[in-house]
């Protein structure tokens, strides 16, 4: 398995865990949650510590997640008649 199948096998989709936000392995740590700390400025290691059944493959796993997600977005200009330019946001 390539890794970065094995990194994406890690985040998981259920409706019944954190109202089917993607989380870590089925965990109620949400993907958006380890985002928003990582952009906070915690570390890797300071996230690990906090959360002692994380393991760096689960960070690293929702870093690509989210690369994949991004990568896969589209933004378009929309002409409208008045006013200023819209744009539409779609990910594929």
């Amino acid at each position: 398995m390539k890794l970065e199948n094995k990194l994406l096998s890690r985040i998981t989709v259920d409706n019944n865990v954190m109202v089917g936000k993607p989380t870590i392995r089925g965990l109620r740590i949400t993907v958006e949650h380890i985002l928003k700390s990582l952009a906070s400025g915690l570390s890797f290691q300071e996230l690990l510590d906090d959360y002692p059944v994380l393991e760096k493959e689960d960070i690293q796993a929702v870093l690509f997640y989210a690369f994949e997600k991004i990568s896969n977005e589209k933004i378009f200009s929309i002409k409208v008649r008045y006013g200023t330019p819209k744009y539409a946001q779609v990910s594929c």
